[in-house]
């Protein structure tokens, strides 16, 4: 027994030297990043919500549940993994005390023997499982349409090989164990019994030889996969816990963070570009939780899956995305990790190569990351929410966009126009602020309009929003709306000349300068109104005010319309009586639901309304499929693939819906534009239109038609 401890003993240490130098390199890497204070600051953190969450996402594997059958594989692979340590304490205990061991006090409990086999035999049929489904969405199959399209498909079936042998390593151990009466369990572990039984015929000293054996090769898969993981993508088996104990609260959507420069706020009036960290131009400028974010991604492609961009033909994936940031950064490390110059000019030339790479940049420069995978970023959050380890792909993006934007001023030139107007004149579309008070016009009542400060007894900011003021379509959602808390009896006002565009379009296309500038000026002006409450018809005018305006010192209470008007609704402040005999398809603004979880309210208010018959289209709530709008994308031509409007409407022309509904002028304009294309095409109905919820409602309300509907022209 001496020599089997000794082999044990050594293989361990072996293998535990391997994978100690290669998480200290990764840990080093890691540490060469900037700064994320943000995440570790202890008036940040919230104790409480981090132990819910790794209760929630890592223990209960909330996010993968989501993909059923796939996901229930994981929850037992996963269960596997933490449950069979105790079969490793055994293992060792055995070879260091005796084959003999068990666990002190519950080390013969049966109960524990029957969770140990059957966790194995639920991991195996979950082994299975990922076979079969590797098999059928090949990408050699399925081509782009596999979420596997670019991942290492065969380090994955190493894995499952791996993992494989850690199973059936398990049970030829315990069953040598068992037939030689040394399993801890009497009863319970019903197949390593079971195996026991099976092999009893070979006679004890036979079996003696086949349980050491049977030891040291359960102990060495164990070893070798260890070596395996930490030099490969399954690392996130031990790094998606600390990834989604240092994600953003309460998931990374909703605001975009502000700029960073080694740790610190950056100050546009004392910021040097030669010195400060503007965006992200190169793979160090990351922080640290970047870095963690590249080393997590699993590879599994449920992001891809759900991008918008991708599904339509553009070259952005997220996961493509996270994996060339990460193999260029274990690529670039020689180099970040030198200690000198010196050490630098004795490196081979494929890492300086690697080194000179600039992160964004064409087939031209040999760049990191392509343009166009840039700027196809819709924002719409997608690949956030379907992540099961919570990387953060949007941040990344934005931080990036920022130093192609600020520092090389490279970015779609129809984009220009859109900043140009929004230094100039406050709105994308450069129209005068005075502008702003003509949706008024054909009110039957009068809008009080701020000059100074909020009028007495006024509940609410009415935030209009550009779109809702100087938009043609969009302003029939905010005569609707308008009316609506007239009719309710909801005093509020507007600022009209005085309101300025949130800066959302700037700060998402990466023009962090023109966003503080709106914001602050927005701020200083709702601030000296005295405004407590918000309530705004634009999911991007919405998510900016209640989300990113505290960074500026801006806090209120926003609402977004389709809430306010559900909970009139609900008070009886507003009565729906007339029947709308239509079969309606809600479509999600991403701003509103998977950045604000805003789901159920726009639902609530259509079921309110007699007669509509509801009928969800495939993708919707937190699989919402995008408009095509967000990230700036707005004011951006759509020049490669499908366009992702014309995408979401033939998803919606599958419901045969009389009427598309939204909660958002930005989706009112595309998801219209693109009805109108498939009517002049002859594959949608004349009378197909797409209108806001609250032109649904006061339709219902005042027993009248309303106003023409985008896309009945």
């Amino acid at each position: 027994m001496w020599l089997v401890t000794l082999i044990g003993l050594a293989g361990t240490a072996l293998a535990v030297a391997l994978a100690g130098r290669r998480v200290l390199f990764l840990y080093k890497l890691a540490k060469s990043g900037q700064p994320a204070p943000d995440r570790v600051a202890s008036v940040k953190r919230d104790p409480k919500g981090d132990v819910e969450t790794q209760v929630v996402e890592v223990l209960g594997q909330k996010k993968l549940l989501k993909w059923t059958v796939a996901g229930l594989a994981h929850f037992f692979v996963m269960w596997a993994f933490i449950l069979l340590i105790t079969v490793y304490l055994e293992a060792y205990g055995a070879l260091l005390l005796g084959l003999d061991f068990h666990i002190p006090l519950i080390g013969t409990w049966p109960v524990l023997g029957f969770i140990q086999d059957f966790i194995a035999i639920a991991c195996a049929l979950g082994l299975l499982t990922f076979a079969i489904i590797r098999i059928k969405d090949s990408p050699k199959r399925l081509d782009r349409k596999s979420r596997f399209k670019g991942s290492h498909t065969g380090g994955a079936w190493l894995i499952l090989f791996m993992i494989f042998n850690v199973i059936w390593t398990l049970f030829f151990f315990r069953g040598a164990s068992s037939a030689l009466g040394n399993l801890p369990y009497k009863s319970g572990a019903f197949v390593s019994i079971g195996v026991g039984k099976l092999l009893h015929p070979l006679g004890h000293s036979t079996l003696e030889v086949l349980e050491k054996v049977g030891l040291l090769m359960h102990i060495g898969v164990a070893l070798v996969f260890l070596v395996i993981v930490v030099n490969s993508k399954h690392l996130h088996i031990f790094l998606a816990p600390i990834n989604v104990m240092f994600k953003r609260r309460p998931d990374g959507l909703g605001a975009a963070q502000p700029m960073m420069s080694d740790g610190k706020l950056l100050d546009f009036e004392e910021a040097d570009p030669d010195e400060d960290v503007f965006g992200r131009g190169k793979i160090e400028d990351f922080t640290w939780k970047g870095f963690l974010d590249f080393a997590t991604c699993t590879e599994c492609g449920r992001c891809q899956s759900q991008c918008p961009a991708w599904n339509t033909g553009k070259p952005l994936s997220p996961k493509m995305l996270i994996l060339e940031l990460r193999d260029h950064a274990f690529a670039k490390a020689p180099y970040i990790l030198a200690a000198s110059d010196e050490e630098r000019a004795k490196l081979p030339a494929s890492v300086k190569a690697e080194a000179e790479r600039p992160l964004v940049g064409g087939a031209d420069v040999n760049g990191v990351i392509d343009p166009d995978v840039l700027w196809s970023c819709t924002n719409c959050g997608a690949c956030v929410e379907q992540c099961p380890v919570d990387i953060e792909h949007i941040d990344h993006i934005l931080d990036m966009r920022r130093f192609q934007v600020m520092i090389e001023s490279s970015f779609p030139s129809e984009a220009g126009v859109m900043l140009k107007n929004l230094e100039n004149k406050g709105n994308p579309w450069g129209m005068s602020e005075m502008k702003r008070l003509e949706w008024m016009e054909d009110l039957d009542f009068e809008v009080p309009v701020i000059e100074d400060a909020m009028p007495e007894d006024t509940e609410y900011l009415f935030w209009v929003g550009c779109a809702g003021a100087l938009e043609d379509r969009a302003k029939k959602t905010t005569k609707a709306v308008a009316e609506l808390l007239h009719i309710a009896g909801v005093k509020y006002a507007v600022l009209g000349p005085g309101e300025a565009c949130t800066g959302d379009p700037a700060r998402r296309l990466g023009m962090e300068f023109v966003f503080q500038m709106l914001a602050q000026q927005n701020v200083e002006t709702l601030n000296e109104a005295g405004v407590k409450k918000i309530v705004a018809t634009c999911p991007h005018c919405f998510n900016t005010l209640a989300n990113e305006y505290p960074q500026l010192g801006g806090t209120y209470e926003v609402v977004h319309h389709s809430q306010l008007l559900a909970k009139l609704v609900d008070e009886g402040k507003l009565v729906p009586i007339m029947p709308i005999n239509e079969n309606i398809t809600y479509h999600d603004p991403c701003f509103l639901g998977r950045h604000n979880k805003v789901y159920t309210q726009p639902r609530d208010i259509m079921a309110k309304v007699p007669g509509v018959k509801t009928q969800e289209m495939h993708r919707h709530k937190e699989r919402g499929f995008c408009c095509g709008a967000g990230g700036a994308r707005m004011w951006m031509e759509e020049r490669i693939g499908k366009r992702i409007n014309t995408e979401r409407v033939d998803e919606a022309l599958e419901t045969n819906p009389d009427t598309v509904s939204t909660a958002c002028p930005f989706c009112l304009v595309m998801l219209g534009d693109a009805i109108n294309e498939k009517k002049n095409s002859g594959e949608a109905k004349e009378s197909l239109e797409v209108v806001d919820i609250s032109q649904l409602l006061i339709k219902s309300v005042k027993g009248e038609a309303p106003q023409e509907a985008v896309g009945a022209e």
